[in-house]
């Protein structure tokens, strides 16, 4: 992330309108010479939303997030943040977005306290006269207010992502966007950056958060979007992408071997698991299954259906080899 406020620059403009969408893109697509970074992106982030931006090393998300910020015009396509056309209306809306984008990059001789001042004093909704409660109060939320003194080239790496965190909270947001933020912390400053999300979410601020955690995605976020090769081939409400997939039934049993065998007799798929099978739920239902394996005398200890984790909705669509009994 730029240390300096991405509307440092410009007039504000008048208090923006409540879209329906924060933000929206229409077949954005960017290139670097012969490289398609992104291909015909058409991404919607509802207002209020915690949207997960997932995808493998350079599945263009964050060329697609600055793309959005106004930071890389697009080739083609178009953008729109908080309502306004992007990049021409960085000056209105990105006074209203706080962004942590490629890392943070402070003056390493300065403080974080110092160099968060720098940062409010270019915020243009921020009165002089606020700004060293706001640096307060953003070094307190991130959990630094303790190490607000040390020079900044002393930070951990997990240290100067809380401070680039601090700097895109400095003020009240409408939007907030986050390009891998846990990069460097430790579990228990993962928890606190989670808690962080999640006060934003409560109080109605729309997050949009980068992120190869999928367990981390899948326990802060309402909406998911998946980027594979520069393309999005998924989004919307992350309960709904869940329960679109396949759904399953996972068996516990002693007789693994004759529970494979009654399976693959009655052409039903499934996959190994620990201390049975999982029967994908295609062609029977959990009590066909079910009463198919107790007729051939497998001892059934369980039976419970799930529904498919972000992490196996993840793999499938980007096209991850994923083995499967027949």
């Amino acid at each position: 992330m730029s240390t300096e406020p991405l509307a440092a620059t410009g007039v504000v403009g008048a208090e923006l309108s409540a879209p329906a969408l924060a933000a929206r893109t229409s077949g954005l697509r960017k290139v670097y010479g012969r490289t398609v970074a992104v291909d015909s992106v058409d991404l919607e982030v509802p207002q209020g939303a915690v949207l997960g931006l997932l995808g493998p090393n350079g599945s263009g998300k964050t060329t697609t997030i600055r793309m959005l910020l106004g930071l890389t015009r697009p080739t083609t396509g178009s953008v729109e943040l908080l309502g306004v056309p992007m990049p021409d209306g960085a000056d209105r809306a990105l006074p209203h977005v706080g962004a942590l984008v490629e890392g943070p990059g402070f003056h390493p001789f300065l403080s974080g306290r110092e160099n968060l001042r720098r940062c409010a004093a270019a915020e243009p909704l921020l009165p002089t006269g606020g700004i060293s409660k706001a640096v307060d109060d953003a070094l307190e939320r991130v959990g630094l207010a303790h190490a607000a003194t040390r020079r900044f080239k002393a930070y951990s790496l997990g240290m100067k992502q809380r401070l680039g965190l601090a700097a895109a909270l400095l003020v009240p947001r409408r939007l907030v966007v986050l390009d891998e933020p846990t990069n460097g912390l430790d579990p228990s400053g993962t928890r606190e950056i989670r808690g962080v999300m999640a006060d934003l979410h409560a109080a109605g601020t729309t997050v949009v958060v980068s992120s190869h955690l999928l367990a981390e995605v899948e326990a802060t976020c309402t909406h998911v979007a998946v980027l594979h090769q520069g393309t999005a081939v998924a989004q919307g409400e992350l309960s709904e992408l869940l329960e679109a997939g396949t759904p399953t039934l996972t068996v516990s049993t002693e007789d693994v071997q004759l529970a494979v065998d009654t399976l693959r007799e009655n052409r039903i798929p499934f996959r190994s698991a620990v201390d049975g099978v999982r029967v994908e739920l295609t062609g029977a239902s959990p009590q066909q299954v079910v009463e198919k394996l107790v007729l051939a005398g497998v001892g059934v200890r369980e039976a419970r259906r799930e529904r498919t984790g972000l992490e196996e909705l993840f793999a499938r669509l980007t096209e991850a080899d994923v083995r499967e009994g027949s």
